[in-house]
C-alpha cells in the first residue's frame, strides 16, 4: 500500500536535491520555481526578504558572470501535516562571488516551511542560521 506521507517526504527530498543541483549549475529559473511567490527568507543580520531579492543575489554582474555556489544539505527531519511541512537541515555552502576567486564558506542549521500547491511542494519560509567557517 502506498503511504502518502512517505511519498511527500520523498518529494521534499527530491526538491532539495533539485535545488542544490540547480544552484550549483546556475539554473536560476529552476531555483525560483521551487519557491512560492510569497516566500520569505530569514537570515541573521538582515531584514526578511522575498523572491525578488533572492533572485538578484543569484543574478549576473555587469560582465554577465554569475556567482559560483556549491553546497550540501543534510536533511535531519521532515514533518508533513497535510499541505504544509517543515524540514530541519544542516547546510554547508561555499560561495564565490561573480568575477572573484575569494570563496566564503558558511555552515549551520536551517528550518524551512514548505507548502504543497497544485500537487507540488515549494519553499514558503526559510530561516537559516549559517555562520562563516574556516576556509
Amino acid at each position: 500500500m502506498n503511504n502518502p506521507i512517505k511519498n511527500d517526504e520523498q518529494q521534499i527530498r527530491d526538491l532539495v536535491a533539485t535545488w542544490m543541483a540547480a544552484t550549483r549549475e546556475g539554473d536560476v529559473a529552476t531555483v525560483l520555481s521551487l519557491m512560492t511567490d510569497d516566500v520569505v527568507f530569514l537570515v541573521a543580520g538582515r531584514d526578511p526578504f522575498g523572491k525578488d531579492v533572492f533572485e538578484a543575489q543569484l543574478g549576473t554582474d555587469d560582465k554577465g558572470r554569475r556567482p559560483r555556489i556549491e553546497g550540501r544539505s543534510d536533511i535531519q527531519e521532515i514533518h508533513v501535516a497535510g499541505d504544509v511541512a517543515y524540514m530541519r537541515t544542516r547546510l554547508h555552502v561555499d560561495m564565490t562571488p561573480a568575477g572573484s576567486t575569494q570563496t566564503t564558506r558558511r555552515a549551520g542549521h536551517t528550518l524551512t516551511i514548505l507548502r504543497k500547491t497544485q500537487g507540488r511542494w515549494q519553499i514558503a519560509r526559510d530561516a537559516n542560521l549559517l555562520v562563516s567557517v574556516d576556509n
